[in-house]
């Protein structure tokens, strides 16, 4: 298995490579060369033995089996349902995917502590130390901190917008109490953060310097782990049958995973919808429009406040045909003018995909919890009540819709406490993060600034 650049202007590397670079030195995305066929898995099929099977695909050579299979079982040991992500059924034909199970009760958790295991099995082995960069909307961040928490091997820095996430989300990411994982709340919204992390990475030098990657749904190894529950939803509903999955949007990491787990078998069908807030860039990039940095507005959905969805260019490169110059074209442009046409051959396919998108308002958010509320007795977080409403008004489907609860509705307590009128607490599990003190620096939106700390911080 070996993997490409978006922008086609860079060396194919393996899959560790891939994963410990995060950025393709020309700025792009790293890419299969080629997709994996893979088996489906069997109802039966622990989550384990899934992600065993996928990310050994993925892998090919540079990793065994049983250390894949090593990293899974430690990755998912913590979380509080042995299924990892459990399917509760919602309505006929309906179904919700629950990835809030992890330590900081997140569907980031899910993936996240594969890398975190996967970056301490090769650094160990390697006798290395890293830097990773994470830039947050919210639920990244303390994914991120708690998996790499105490690591021996990775000095962590997370950037995140300053009051742009919920004082939940950033408690998860700024209270563990590990001396090796360093916060900065800066001053903008969450498209600049993710622009400095970018010009960080393609910073040859400054890369090398400080062996810098980054653990944002651009690096590869985050979207192959997020397609495995994807494979285990068809396996657990019918391996054979059509199902309809309503993804919650922001960077689009979640549903790019959907579609690598359909380009590699392991679907019946691609049949995805991007459900979206008021920043509903992927609804107006699937409808051909430009590549464009709108303003970002702030919604009761944080973590998808994103006008530039990053994982979209691995989408382009597909749909372009992975022309690779096209898609560096477009990109360039976009950096020079803040403006860019679709490739053509890319604005035609993309509406035939099996991919859609749903706009989803604040107040039908907000009516979303109080119906889940009232017909189920569940509180759902605001992002996973954009997922339903969007499930919804959906097109009649011919099989069963599955949306994902993406958080627990406790990382939102201002927000659940608004619509329902009803104040919800940490679960147990989780209560042990009020207990300590949050530790974060402010400062501006500037690499230079982001730079200058990661220097010190690392002592290159």
């Amino acid at each position: 298995m070996k993997y490409v650049s978006t922008r086609g202007n860079a060396e194919p590397v393996d899959f560790v490579q891939a994963s410990l670079m995060g950025l393709a030195p020309d700025g792009g995305l790293f890419s299969p060369e080629a997709f994996p066929s893979i088996e489906r898995p069997s109802a039966s099929a622990t989550y384990v033995e899934t992600a065993t099977r996928v990310l050994s695909a993925f892998a090919g050579n540079s990793l065994p089996e049983d250390a894949i299979r090593g990293m899974a079982q430690r990755a998912y040991a913590p979380f509080a349902h042995q299924s990892v992500a459990p399917l509760i059924e919602v309505g006929p034909g309906r179904w919700m995917m629950e990835l809030h199970h992890g330590p900081t009760l997140a569907f980031k958790d899910v993936a996240m502590r594969l890398i975190a295991q996967l970056y301490d099995h090769i650094l160990g082995l390697r006798g290395e130390r890293m830097t990773i960069l994470c830039a947050t909307s919210g639920d990244t961040g303390g994914a991120a901190a708690s998996a790499f928490a105490g690591s021996k091997h990775v000095d962590m820095v997370i950037l995140h917008p300053l009051d742009r996430v919920s004082p939940t989300q950033r408690l998860f990411m700024t209270a563990t109490g590990a001396a090796n994982i360093h916060n900065l709340a800066l001053e903008g919204d969450f498209d600049g953060t993710q622009a400095i992390l970018k010009q960080l990475l393609a910073d040859d030098q400054f890369r090398r310097r400080t062996h810098l990657a980054a653990v944002n749904s651009i690096n590869w190894t985050r979207v192959a782990a997020q397609s495995v529950y994807f494979a285990q939803a068809q396996a657990q509903l019918g391996r054979d049958r059509p199902i309809r999955f309503v993804v919650p949007t922001g960077n689009f990491g979640d549903a790019l995973a959907c579609y690598v787990a359909s380009r590699c078998g392991l679907l019946a069908r691609f049949d995805c919808v991007a459900a979206v807030n008021a920043n509903d860039a992927m609804a107006r990039l699937l409808s051909g429009m430009p590549l464009m940095k709108g303003a970002t507005a702030a919604t009761l959905s944080p973590a998808m406040d994103i006008q530039l969805p990053s994982n979209f260019e691995r989408l382009l490169f597909e749909a372009s045909g992975r022309d690779g110059g096209a898609v560096a074209a477009a990109y360039a442009l976009l950096a020079s003018k803040g403006e860019a046409p679709l490739p053509k051959t890319a604005a035609t396919k993309l509406g035939d995909m099996g991919l859609s998108a749903e706009r989803v308002s604040d107040g039908e958010t907000v009516e979303e919890m109080k119906r889940a509320h009232a017909e189920t007795g569940w509180i759902v977080c605001p992002h996973t009540a954009v997922g339903l409403a969007a499930a919804r008004r959906t097109r009649q489907a011919d099989g069963p819709i599955v949306t994902l609860a993406t958080a627990h509705a406790a990382k939102f307590p201002e927000t659940v406490e608004k619509a329902l009128g009803v104040r919800i607490g940490l679960p147990d599990r989780a209560a042990e993060f009020t207990s300590r003190k949050e530790k974060f620096d402010t400062g501006p939106m500037s690499a230079d600034f982001v730079r200058d700390r990661i220097l010190s911080l690392v002592g290159a």
